[in-house]
């Protein structure tokens, strides 16, 4: 019984896996905007925490981060420089930082997912409350740690890069977060709310 539900799990979790990869290699996954790339890539990482808990979701929001490597560097935009080590304009500091923007953000987007789900399944939340909730609040942790990141470590390139002064990042940061961060979580709460709801169906049956 438990090699089958082991089965399930990796099987399950490659699925995942591989719908971020190909979202993440078509325009759907990485939306072209012209300052940085809007991402729906973070919602299989969420889905995956749910499903599979938060270990799956971390090696999800890993192969999520991947992707953005690959992405800002084959395809690289103003800010690639915080995405992509290749595109570093401040040597080995800036190769860790931009790894850490991409892939440590990422893995941590899954693992509070996943613990946050737990959590709520702890308290009896409803999935139809608890679903909206978790696909809200993993999107908003991808939004504020890769904009928080980017403005505590990389505020200068960012200033440089956007041609304005450094007592105007904040500002920009913010209207990130507000602007494209709400609207990429509110497209997150929607997606994992119905997906969510009719894969947790599907699981129960399987189990």
């Amino acid at each position: 019984m438990k090699t089958r539900k082991d089965t399930r799990w990796m099987v399950g979790v490659a699925l995942m896996a591989a719908i971020i990869v190909l979202l993440a290699s078509t325009p759907l996954g990485m939306i072209e905007l012209p300052i940085i790339k809007a991402t729906t890539v973070h919602i299989p990482v969420i889905l995956g925490a749910i499903l599979f808990g938060p270990m799956a979701g971390s090696i999800l929001g890993g192969v999520f981060g991947i992707s953005s490597v690959v992405s800002n560097t084959v395809a690289p935009k103003l800010l690639s420089f915080a995405f992509s080590p290749f595109m570093s304009t401040t040597g080995l500091e800036g190769v860790f930082k931009a790894l850490w923007i991409s892939i440590g953000c990422r893995i941590l987007v899954g693992l509070v997912a996943g613990w946050l789900w737990i959590g709520l399944k702890k308290l009896k939340v409803n999935d139809l409350i608890a679903l909206p909730l978790v696909g809200f609040l993993g999107s908003m942790t991808n939004t504020v740690l890769v904009m928080g990141s980017i403005y505590f470590l990389l505020a200068e390139q960012y200033a440089a890069a956007r041609q304005v002064a450094m007592s105007a990042v904040y500002g920009l940061i913010m209207a990130t977060v507000t602007g494209a961060g709400i609207m990429e979580a509110i497209a997150a709460l929607v997606l994992v709310t119905a997906v969510g709801k009719a894969l947790l169906k599907v699981m129960e049956r399987a189990a």
